[in-house]
């Protein structure tokens, strides 16, 4: 029987079909319920339901068995009989083994698509909680985020963020007087964090391509919406990481989707599993945000339903805003059980055939309390109502189904291969060497500059040196010319003043005056005859002068 405009989901008192209306399926909702009642089936077959009015759906498979979406079941399984006794049960004759188109992701990769975003898109708020950063160090974050966006750093993935903070670390003094107190202790401590987010194996998050959510908004070519199964069972020994990345999605949902206020049907129904994680130990930052982006998201057409085990595990101020509820049994052995129960009881409208306080406790294995929206938007009495079998498998699929599955679906390997392109890190990582060769360059300028000083220093000392020694040598010539010439006369004094030589000088002088005489005579014979005048007197006054001076000059 099909149902005009909703999806049915099981059949309460007196055949009552309990159907989720399709223009009130983005009021969000809630499926909760002990371990074993019977919520995963639940979530299995509203899911089949949307895909099947052509709404694509994301949900995390926590366990593995939500695989199980993607292969119709079989008559073959211990299964088969127990919902083919529920489905007559219930009137539901259109109940028939089927299968929906599968999107597989993974944020490791392994087991589907890689789900990567960048670090900026992330922003401070939610990797503080993804730290578990306190204010003061959140406050750092902020501002290394905000110094980043003003030098035009990209940060796209953790090594991005690394060497953004050993650059704030470095400017610490100068961001302090700009931006307030950034120390160094506090870089450290978001250092260290991020090796714990490595471990945890978060760097295979974030990187490019960055997810594009309009790759899960899509139906096949027989109309049935997309279902994205997130392979989680790897993801959940991390729940933070977990819970953090759920909430990243929708808040990029949230900022990608316009606006379309309330549609026939959603854009996508969003299953948030395991949703306590969440919100334990949420800073009060984060449940604001939480509650902003389910209460604003509602009117971008889509819809969030948690699934959690306890129902007081969702805030008030989220849970006030979850229309349509689904209630599994609950176990009251604890104190805090008992309060789950006393909670769920107040929660739905009254019904008064149902005791919630007391049915609540007594439920079957896929019996739920459920109340819907009305097509007026007031919620319905709440019904004790057996839920409907589901069409697709009830187990995993196996590693080869998978994989045929991931390489034949529309995403193709669009988000295969990392692109690792210009960021921060190769940024500040050449400034850094530009700044090391700059150093490198003014020391060694610096090294030449000492040892040309140096070298000229020792040129004049070795100048001046050798002008002394050439001065020095000069005086000692000098004086030993000086000494010489001194020698030189005293000893013609002493040669002239000796016996000797005083001796032969006057033999000379007389020799020269006899020879002189002599010769004289001769000359003037030849030149006046033998007679003697005055003539020849003189003339041998003269020869004998000459002849005298130059036996005196000898």
């Amino acid at each position: 029987m099909a149902d005009e405009g909703g999806i049915f989901i099981g059949t309460g008192a007196g055949g009552a079909r309990q159907v989720l209306n399709l223009r009130r399926a983005n009021r969000h909702g809630l499926i909760a319920g002990a371990t074993g009642t019977g919520k995963t089936v639940t979530l299995q077959g509203i899911a089949e339901g949307f895909s099947k009015v052509g709404v694509p759906v994301f949900v995390a498979d926590v366990k593995g068995d939500l695989s199980g979406l993607a292969m119709p079941g079989s008559p073959t399984t211990k299964l088969h009989e127990i919902f083919k006794a529920r489905a007559a049960e219930i009137g539901d004759t259109d109940w028939a083994y089927a299968d929906t188109p599968v999107q597989f992701w993974d944020l490791f990769g392994e087991q589907g698509h890689p789900i990567r975003t960048t670090v900026s898109e992330m922003g401070p708020l939610l990797l503080s909680r993804l730290m578990g950063l306190n204010e003061v160090q959140e406050g750092v974050l902020t501002i290394a985020f905000h110094v980043a966006d003003k030098d035009g750093l990209l940060l796209l993935d953790l090594d991005d963020l690394q060497s953004m903070l050993v650059h704030c670390a470095e400017r610490a003094d100068e961001l302090s007087t700009t931006y307030g107190n950034v120390s160094k202790q506090s870089v450290g401590t978001i250092q260290r964090s991020l090796l714990q987010l490595r471990a945890q194996g978060a760097e295979h998050f974030f990187g490019e391509p960055a997810l594009s959510t309009k790759d899960f908004i899509g139906v096949d070519d027989q109309g049935r919406g997309f279902v994205n199964i997130l392979a989680a069972d790897k993801l959940m020994a991390s729940p933070k990481l977990y819970a953090t990345f759920l909430l990243w999605l929708l808040s990029e949902l949230f900022e990608s989707l316009p606006e379309i206020g309330d549609p026939d049907k959603p854009t996508l129904v969003f299953f948030f599993d395991e949703a306590h994680l969440l919100f334990e130990d949420a800073p009060p930052a984060l449940t604001e945000k939480v509650e902003q982006v389910v209460r604003l998201i509602r009117s971008k057409g889509v819809g969030v339903y948690f699934v959690t085990q306890n129902p007081i595990d969702i805030p008030d101020k989220i849970a006030g805003q979850l229309g349509n509820r689904v209630q599994h049994a609950l176990r009251a052995f604890t104190p805090r059980d008992q309060q789950a129960v006393k909670s769920a009881a107040t929660t739905f409208r009254a019904n008064p055939g149902v005791d919630v306080a007391t049915i609540i406790t007594e439920l079957k294995v896929g019996e739920a309390l459920v109340s819907l929206l009305l097509p007026d938007g007031s919620p319905s009495p709440v019904e004790r109502t057996l839920i409907k079998p589901p069409c697709t498998r009830v187990a995993p699929v196996t590693a080869e189904e998978r994989k045929v599955m991931v390489q034949t679906d529309a995403v193709g390997d669009k988000y295969d291969a990392l692109v690792d392109r210009e960021s921060a890190e190769e940024l500040l990582n050449a400034k850094s060497h530009e700044a090391a060769a700059a150093a490198a360059e003014a020391a060694a300028k610096t090294e030449a500059e000492k040892a040309a000083a140096a070298r000229a220093k020792e040129d004049a000392r070795a100048a001046k040196e050798a002008e002394r020694v050439r001065i020095a040598a000069q005086r000692d010539a000098d004086r030993q010319a000086k000494l010489e010439a001194q020698a030189q006369r005293q000893a013609e004094r002493e040669a002239a003043n000796s016996p000797w030589n005083k001796a032969a000088t006057s033999a000379a002088r007389s020799a020269s005056s006899a020879i002189g005489r002599q010769v004289a005579n001769e000359i003037s014979k030849q030149v006046f005859g033998s007679s003697r005048g005055a003539g020849s007197s003189v003339v041998g006054g003269i020869v004998r002068g000459i002849l005298g001076g130059l036996f005196k000059g000898r």
